[in-house]
């Protein structure tokens, strides 16, 4: 059946490659991403908590060949780096599952931090989604932003709760479920700790968090690797 949408995705993704000078990681001529920085996208997940006690599994730390390949996605619209991100994605989804043992229990919803009107129009796509789409993952779209915030960038722990406070919804839940939330980076978790509190308050259990990395700035939750 012809799938016009599709096609038009496909033909972004390619041309997207075809104007990529060079690599992502390294800045190596010829390609989108070299083999050794591929290898660098490999999984090491990074295990944390936010202020208010969720546990955060990332799949590595933000910085390095990871921090630029997010930054290609996010700024410049590389979205075929979303298939190497999305492969580590769900590395760190299979460390959520074993940390909790949740076998033959139902699955939780796998709900995306909501993405701002502004950068969804100058991107074209919400990079949560489009990463948890890459992972082979649900998406559950529950969560709305109510207003706009500020740049978070340069706010310590404390600034950045307040900024977030009260800034999202979620859609009323028909009966309890376990939520997993989902977002591209996460720093001090204030955003993160948002989301569930406007989940929680629709109905919802929120039993954890998946990034793709974890920032090592202004991380005031203890953090481990193991």
């Amino acid at each position: 059946m012809w799938n016009p949408s599709w096609w038009v995705g496909l033909a972004d993704e390619l041309a997207a490659f075809l104007l990529s000078g060079c690599c992502a990681g390294c800045d190596a001529p010829g390609t989108l991403l070299c083999a050794a920085c591929t290898q660098e996208l490999i999984a090491i997940p990074v295990h944390s908590q936010t202020p208010e006690g969720i546990p955060v599994v990332s799949a590595f730390t933000y910085e390095s060949v990871a921090a630029r390949c997010i930054r290609r996605v996010k700024e410049d619209g590389e979205t075929l780096l979303t298939r190497p991100l999305g492969t580590a994605l769900a590395v760190a989804v299979g460390e959520v599952a074993l940390g909790e043992g949740a076998v033959g229990g139902p699955a939780p919803l796998m709900v995306p931090m909501p993405t701002g009107r502004a950068a969804f129009r100058r991107r074209g796509y919400r990079v949560p989604e489009l990463l948890m789409r890459r992972a082979g993952l649900p998406v559950s779209r529950i969560l709305t932003q109510t207003r706009r915030t500020a740049d978070q960038r340069g706010l310590d722990i404390a600034e950045r709760g307040r900024n977030v406070s009260m800034s999202m919804r979620a859609r009323h839940a028909r009966e309890s479920q376990d939520v997993l939330l989902f977002d591209d980076v996460v720093t001090t978790g204030a955003t993160l700790d948002e989301a569930a509190r406007a989940l929680r308050e629709a109905g919802y259990r929120v039993c954890g968090a998946v990034t793709l990395a974890a920032t090592p700035k202004h991380q005031h939750f203890n953090t481990n690797t193991s």
